[in-house]
């Protein structure tokens, strides 16, 4: 493996791994709240599980689900590629993985922590294990468009999904909050990406974009946060 490749490699997975944790943190206190101060912002009651969270259309409940069957799809890539194989992330494609979400979204709060920290542990155990053959081998992303993706880009993309659903579930942690190693990786990512959609001459991100702060420019990329006249990218 590139020794360039190696060092990001291992920033980023320390850099996940930490946001994995800072997540467990929050839904801990979410269930401490709730056992002994109920009303409280931040407590993670049954009920709160139940309710809207920042993410349009999806409850509390459905991001705990959605964040613990991404990481059992990235340990399915992980142990295909690690046996010189190519998975998709959901078998079933999109409806499979919606029908998954759904059926976890129900749980209770204690049993969505279980279940979120279980996946969190199985995941870091692949990272762990994987050897170079796993790293430089591929995936299917069978939910989207169908394409390959590279076992080596799946960390900075969980990280993605700890840091930007954090947010969404809101319970006190916010974009503000995102880690500045991430915001730095992930707008190189997404700003490679912007300019490869767009026209050429028009690669450049808005004057009102640029002058943002990089933590509210990444939240723009991603829909959180609105600048006036400048429609967001596709939402996340």
């Amino acid at each position: 493996m590139d020794a360039a490749l190696a060092r990001t490699l291992d920033a980023q997975v320390a850099g996940a791994a930490a946001s994995h944790q800072r997540l467990l943190a929050t839904l801990d206190r979410g269930l401490e709240l709730a056992a002994t101060s109920p009303a409280s912002a931040g407590a993670l009651s049954d009920a709160a599980c139940k309710a809207p969270s920042l993410l349009a259309g999806w409850s509390r409940g459905h991001l705990l689900s959605h964040i613990a069957r991404n990481a059992e799809s990235h340990v399915r890539m992980f142990q295909a590629a690690t046996r010189g194989d190519v998975s998709e992330q959901y078998p079933g494609g999109k409806p499979t993985r919606n029908r998954e979400i759904d059926e976890g979204s129900t749980k209770s709060a204690e049993q969505l922590v279980v279940d979120v920290r279980t996946s969190i542990y199985l995941l870091e155990a692949a990272w762990a294990a994987a050897t170079e053959t796993t790293w430089l081998g591929h995936g299917i992303k069978s939910h989207s468009d169908g394409s390959r993706v590279a076992i080596h880009e799946l960390v900075l993309m969980r990280w993605c999904e700890t840091e930007v659903h954090h947010a969404d579930l809101d319970l006190g942690f916010t974009w503000r909050d995102w880690a500045p190693l991430f915001v730095r990786y992930d707008l190189d990512r997404r700003l490679m990406a912007w300019r490869a959609r767009k026209p050429m001459g028009l690669t450049v991100l808005p004057d009102e974009v640029q002058r943002l702060e990089p933590n509210l420019r990444l939240a723009w990329f991603y829909g959180r946060h609105h600048v006036a006249g400048v429609p967001n990218p596709d939402a996340y």
